[in-house]
């Protein structure tokens, strides 16, 4: 009987536990820059933009600059697969898109995964404040390259 009370109280608390949505991501919404060092030749700078979850989606956009010309730029979305999962879909220069699964998420922070993908396999937003920090890895960790934004 007690193994019968256990198995069920595990069951309702799984039910219980909410399914993360892409509204549990609107604390990534907003106007985000990071400055380059001030020594840096023509200035190095990266922005990173997110609309408010609207529809079931939040879209994105990043651009950084590399001395005079654009060095790079990405297409962004949130969105909740077919399978129910939140994903992270990029689309870097415009090209064809790369899906990373919400690994784990709590109030003020979200990890992606797609360990089939070549690099970045982990994608990781943190936010404190008025700072969001980018974080892409492989996926043990590994490769590890940050950005820090700054609220604009």
């Amino acid at each position: 009987m007690k193994r019968i009370a256990t198995l069920l109280a595990a069951v309702l608390l799984i039910a219980a536990t909410p399914v993360p949505t892409v509204a549990d991501l609107a604390w990534m919404a907003g106007s985000w820059v990071e400055e380059g060092s001030a020594g840096a030749v023509g200035g190095r700078w990266t922005e990173e933009y997110w609309t408010i979850p609207r529809g079931g989606v939040m879209l994105g956009a990043s651009r950084s600059r590399r001395g005079a010309a654009l060095g790079e730029f990405e297409f962004l979305r949130l969105q909740v697969g077919e399978d129910g999962v939140v994903a992270y879909v990029a689309q870097p220069g415009g090209g064809t898109p790369v899906a990373f699964l919400l690994a784990d998420q709590d109030v003020m922070s979200a990890t992606f995964e797609n360990a089939a993908h070549d690099y970045p396999q982990r994608i990781r937003y943190q936010r404190d404040g008025d700072v969001m920090t980018a974080t892409i890895s492989a996926i043990d960790g590994s490769k590890a390259r940050s950005w820090v934004y700054r609220r604009r």
